[in-house]
């Protein structure tokens, strides 16, 4: 495709110095560059869909149900029937309903135009601060960053490599901790001359092991503005959580046969986690970090239906770990995998404890864990398994949250239901031809149920005992017959209405006959975002009514849609991932893979969900050559963005880096902050 196209009101006159675009390396079909698809994911992309199931496409299952559209349009959708179940991270959620707060004023800050720089761009009268970056001393007694003199027992200490999850718990007014996933490493920029499989240093192999997992730093506020940095203070809450930390696993599948091994015959006590993506936190304030790409840390997988659905390969593995610990051999310990692909609870006010995964919340490629309460308090938890034509889920706690409680909210996720989705659509099938056309009522949307998988003491997938269902959740929502969605990334409700919205981020695989309304393209090279509004105004409901208020792309574009807002006034946007709401409702929106779909820097994006504006997207924000727009969160306040720039010149290397930032010199994947000047609101 061409240039993309920027609204009319902020088109660069003819006669302005044109700045030139840096040409594209390596680009792949999604968009990634190629090296970011060979470290980050194993190159998913370039091996067929782990989905080989004979679940229907939707438009082979088509269901008419008009009286269900007619019920929401009249009923509970037009008077913002997003009005759903409480969140205990916003005050805000207590007034929904009719006497909800309008909708967010307009955004009025000014786009940041498309480009390419090597820099992190803010809208004008805005500011932005580098907190933390790769390397920088995280534990007591760190050593400084030596980029030519890296030690397993230095990272081991310091800020982790690519940065993509950031949440924040608020300490006092001042002071907070920020956490961090460190989702993979790239060897070929953090070493010099790496040859990498077989033929890689031994110590290197422990550096980039120490790289991944996550971080935790107390941060505080410089003056009154919404500009934070390092705290200089005492720091007792940092911390380093790596391949070597211990974890438990938890939940109804710990102890099993499936996740014993002879280093645990318990199967209750695991080292590390791997290529941690999003996460979320919870009401009670801890963080829930999700494993994603697990499966390329393994080699020689059995070749079993069950090593094949979770993409474990029967060779050696590209990193070969198992050259340092034996334990990523899968030949000699099988089900050492069966301990990775869980959401993790770390909690921050307790430097000490284990973290815990989740086995209750399933195990597949985990992008993120988002929750809200439910109308009778239960803890709601949307989950994304970011494969194409993988599956949504979400999970709902047997237990009520009770506030003060925290011994207690923190057994709330071992024990509930965890379902999968399955989409109906309300257009005849042959209005949906994977072109992205609009059918004849001019939407795409339909209706939804959760399908129960199991609880913690009853499966409800034939053939599949509860902790089968726990640790082949895909194989159990295969046969379910689940929806096969493209790459159902970040969810996130909505803290004003309680809607929840899900980052479909795109699938080059999916055949234009394989189109359906919830996945209305084929190819589908930019993505879009699914809107959920959950029936009975409770987020633990069964059913669900759903729509695509965005098709990704270039505006000028046919197949493209805004929520009907006039796209001669909206940015492009391709390949959304992380999701985040500030407290006036408005959906932001980090991309991964816009360089190579649309020529432009990966950015930050907003766009209003409610209101006269719905639709109107602005871009807040641009990312250095190559790196993806990770994060992002807003604080409660609105006064503060942050923001985590990873992979920067990830189609680079030591020797010829491709991206200096954010000092001038090598790239080092780092953590931002953004705030205005004049102290207002971020956005407005």
């Amino acid at each position: 495709m061409g240039a993309v196209t920027i609204p009319k009101e902020y088109r660069v006159p003819e006669s302005a110095p044109q700045r030139r675009l840096l040409p594209l390396l390596g680009q792949v079909g999604g968009g990634r560059s190629r090296a970011t698809c060979h470290y980050r994911c194993g190159d998913a992309c370039f091996h067929p869909a782990p989905n080989t199931s004979g679940n229907a496409y939707f438009g082979d299952i088509f269901q008419k149900a008009l009286s269900r559209r007619a019920a929401l349009r009249t009923g509970a959708v037009t008077a913002g029937a997003g009005a759903l179940g409480l969140s205990a991270l916003s005050p805000a959620m207590a007034d929904r309903g009719p006497n909800r707060p309008h909708p967010a004023p307009r955004l009025t800050f000014r786009n940041v135009l498309p480009n390419n720089d090597d820099a992190l761009t803010v809208p004008r009268g805005y500011e932005q601060h580098v907190i933390v970056r790769w390397g920088d001393p995280v534990l007591p007694g760190a050593p400084e960053f030596d980029i030519d003199n890296l030690t397993a027992e230095a990272q081991a200490q310091q800020f982790g490599y690519n940065c993509d999850y950031v949440g924040f718990h608020l300490l006092d007014d001042d002071h907070g901790l920020l956490w961090v996933n460190h989702e993979y490493t790239n060897e070929r920029i953090m070493f010099a001359g790496y040859t990498g499989g077989a033929d890689a240093d031994p110590e290197q192999i422990r550096v980039t092991m120490a790289a991944h997992g996550g971080s935790l730093v107390e941060i505080e506020r410089v003056g009154r503005s919404g500009q934070w940095k390092l705290s200089e203070g005492e720091r007792a809450f940092n911390r380093r959580i790596h391949t070597s930390t211990p974890f438990v696993l938890s939940g109804p599948a710990a102890g099993h046969d499936l996740l014993k091994t002879e280093a645990d015959p318990t199967g209750t006590e695991v080292l590390g986690m791997l290529n941690n993506c999003s996460g979320g936190m919870t009401p009670w304030g801890t963080f829930l970090s999700a494993e994603e790409n697990f499966n390329q840390y393994f080699g020689n997988a059995p070749g079993t239906a069950e090593t094949n659905r979770y993409g474990l390969g029967t060779g050696a593995s590209s990193r070969r770990w198992d050259r340092v610990e034996e334990r990523f051999d899968l030949s000699k310990h099988p089900n050492e995998a069966n301990r990775f692909g869980y959401v993790v609870e770390i909690d921050p006010l307790d430097p000490e404890s284990a973290p815990v995964k989740r086995t209750m919340l399933g195990r597949f490629k985990h992008e993120a864990a988002n929750t809200i309460l439910a109308a009778d308090d239960r803890v709601v938890v949307y989950l994304g398994d970011d494969e194409r034509f993988d599956y949504m889920y979400k999970f709902v706690s047997d237990g009520q949250y009770v506030e003060g409680s925290r011994r207690h909210n923190m057994t709330l996720l071992d024990s509930g239901t965890l379902y999968v989705a399955k989409l109906s659509g309300n257009s005849p099938a042959e209005e949906i031809d994977g072109s992205g056309a609009l059918p004849s009522d001019g939407e795409f949307d339909g209706t939804g149920e959760w399908i129960a998988l199991c609880n913690a003491t009853e499966s409800f997938v034939d053939g599949f005992s509860v902790a089968e269902v726990l640790v082949y959740t895909r194989l159990a929502a295969d046969a379910a017959g689940a929806t096969k969605m493209d790459r159902p990334e970040d969810f996130e409700p909505s803290p004003v209405t309680g809607k929840v919205y899900c980052a479909l981020t795109n699938n080059s695989a999916r055949e234009p006959g394989q189109a359906d309304e919830p996945n209305p393209r084929g190819p589908n090279r930019y993505g879009h975002i699914l809107e959920i509004v959950e029936d009975g105004e409770d987020n633990a409901a069964t059913t669900f009514g759903w729509n695509v208020p965005l098709v990704c792309g270039d505006p000028e574009n046919d197949d493209t849609y805004y929520a009907g807002f006039d796209k001669s006034k909206v940015m492009p946007i391709s390949a959304p991932d992380n999701l985040a709401f500030d407290k006036h409702g408005n959906l932001w929106i980090s991309t991964d893979g816009q360089p190579g779909s649309l020529d432009t820097a990966d950015a930050l994006h907003v766009m209003p969900v409610e209101g006269r504006f719905r639709g109107e997207l602005k871009t807040f924000a641009t990312v250095p050559h190559r790196a993806e727009a990770c994060g992002p969160f807003i604080t409660e306040d609105n006064k503060t963005v942050f923001i985590a720039p990873q992979h920067p010149g990830d189609d680079g290397t030591f020797e010829s880096p491709t991206s200096t930032w954010p000092d001038g010199d090598f790239p080092r994947p780092s953590v931002a902050c953004i705030w205005h000047k004049a102290g207002r609101d971020v956005g407005q």
